[in-house]
């Protein structure tokens, strides 16, 4: 199975921007602990102080979707709902 890239960026409402630069951490590190994680790159940008770009790789498609899910039903998945999420996901 090839490789599945994910790259974009995601937009933080002001009124969550602590809450989410506060738990960023917790969720690069659980991210990059999943088996199948090649790499996981989520960095605040340094125009825009609520846009935060994202780099991540896998494996395959059924370690990418098993992060989706793991973070859907996690901690992180319940502080971003009300996040804006630009990607594109390459397979």
């Amino acid at each position: 199975m090839a490789k599945v890239t994910l790259k974009g960026f995601i937009l933080v409402p002001e009124s969550e921007l602590e809450i989410i630069k506060s738990e960023l951490t917790i969720h690069k590190l659980l991210t990059l602990e999943e088996p199948g994680c090649i790499t996981f790159d989520v960095t605040e940008n340094s125009e825009n102080p609520f846009r935060f770009d994202v780099y991540e790789e896998f494996t395959d498609k059924s370690t990418f979707e098993y992060h989706q899910a793991r973070v859907k039903a996690s901690h992180w998945g319940k502080i971003t709902v009300n996040i804006e999420r630009y990607y594109e996901i390459v397979e």
